[in-house]
């Protein structure tokens, strides 16, 4: 007796739609992810090296503090609003803005208030501004 065969179909698993559903996917990740940066910045401020210059008589020197207190020359502030700042100026500047600029802030300052006194002696129209800094430790080659 002659059985017939049952002919074998190919068995085989159809990639396309597991390939689409995969790109779509990819593709709705992609639209819908919100790339973030990091906000936190480590910085290392740099050290200054150089001689000291010539101390000059005449000069506006502001002081700011760990604690956020101005001094102008001395005389401390009793508030840290711009307008006090900007009066005192004023007054011990007495129109002279070629007379020197100098801000010597603590490390552990805000640098808002920084920024602050530059302001300041930018719009009154200082042009002779510098930060102090100290030497580094290590500068004189120990």
């Amino acid at each position: 007796m002659k059985f017939r065969r049952q002919s074998q179909q190919e068995v085989s698993v159809n990639l396309t739609p597991l390939i689409d559903v995969v790109f779509l996917l990819l593709i709705f990740f992609m639209v819908s992810t919100t790339f973030t940066r990091e906000t936190e910045l480590q910085i290392d401020l740099p050290e200054a090296e150089g001689n000291e210059a010539e101390q000059e008589t005449e000069r506006i020197e502001v002081e700011i503090s760990a604690d956020g207190v101005y001094s102008v020359n001395g005389e401390r502030l009793e508030g840290v609003e711009r307008e006090a700042l900007n009066q005192r100026v004023e007054r011990v500047a007495d129109g002279n803005t070629d007379l020197p600029f100098i801000i010597t802030a603590d490390a552990d300052a805000r640098h808002e208030l920084v920024v602050r006194a530059m302001d300041i002696a930018g719009s009154l129209g200082f042009t002779g501004l510098s930060i102090s800094t100290q030497e580094s430790p290590d500068a004189n080659g120990e």
